[in-house]
């Protein structure tokens, strides 16, 4: 009797420790899901960070190029207003060429400080003259009209005279000067 109580009693722990091993093992797969589940949000989580950040790097690329379009847009804007005023900075030119010979003191005087003011506020502007008289011919910045022969050997491929005066504005070419050169 004394064994088969023993008996009883081993096979009463065997299937204790059966039942607690069937207990645990359910958990082990919800430890498994639960892993697989935190994975997957990881996952995700990292995919919407990256795309989060891909967004946000579009919106400064989008930004930044659409400030360089106004800008350029007020760029052309300007340029083209000016080049609309460059035929009167040629007849002001025109106008003290032909005063300068002239006994008239206060039409010379005028058209000086017309001249002189609308040139001042071509500059703050960014408008330069290109100097050409007696430069050598550069076809980035002068536009031949014609050649003359060069009255002395060191003026060939020179500019002889300038035609029409040629600008640049903010260091692009906004008007070529046209010159003579010497042949």
């Amino acid at each position: 009797m004394a064994n088969e109580k023993k008996e009883e009693k081993m096979q009463q722990a065997a299937s204790q420790a059966q039942e607690k091993k069937e207990t645990k093992a359910p958990k082990a797969p919800k430890v498994d899901e639960n892993s697989k589940k935190i994975a997957e949000l990881t996952d995700k989580l990292s995919k919407e960070h990256d795309d989060y950040l891909r967004l946000m790097a579009e919106f400064e690329t989008f930004r930044r190029r659409s400030a360089e379009e106004k800008m350029n847009l007020v760029s052309t804007a300007a340029a083209s207003t000016i080049k609309g005023l460059l035929p009167v900075l040629d007849d002001c030119e025109r106008a003290l060429k032909l005063l300068e010979n002239s006994a008239d003191e206060a039409a010379r005087e005028g058209t000086q400080l017309i001249y002189t003011k609308l040139m001042s506020y071509l500059k703050t502007c960014g408008l330069e003259v290109i100097e050409a008289q007696g430069a050598k011919f550069d076809t980035d910045f002068h536009e031949a009209v014609t050649q003359f022969p060069a009255p002395t050997e060191e003026q060939k491929g020179c500019v002889i005279d300038v035609v029409q005066t040629g600008y640049l504005l903010a260091g692009k070419v906004l008007r070529y000067a046209k010159v003579v050169v010497g042949a």
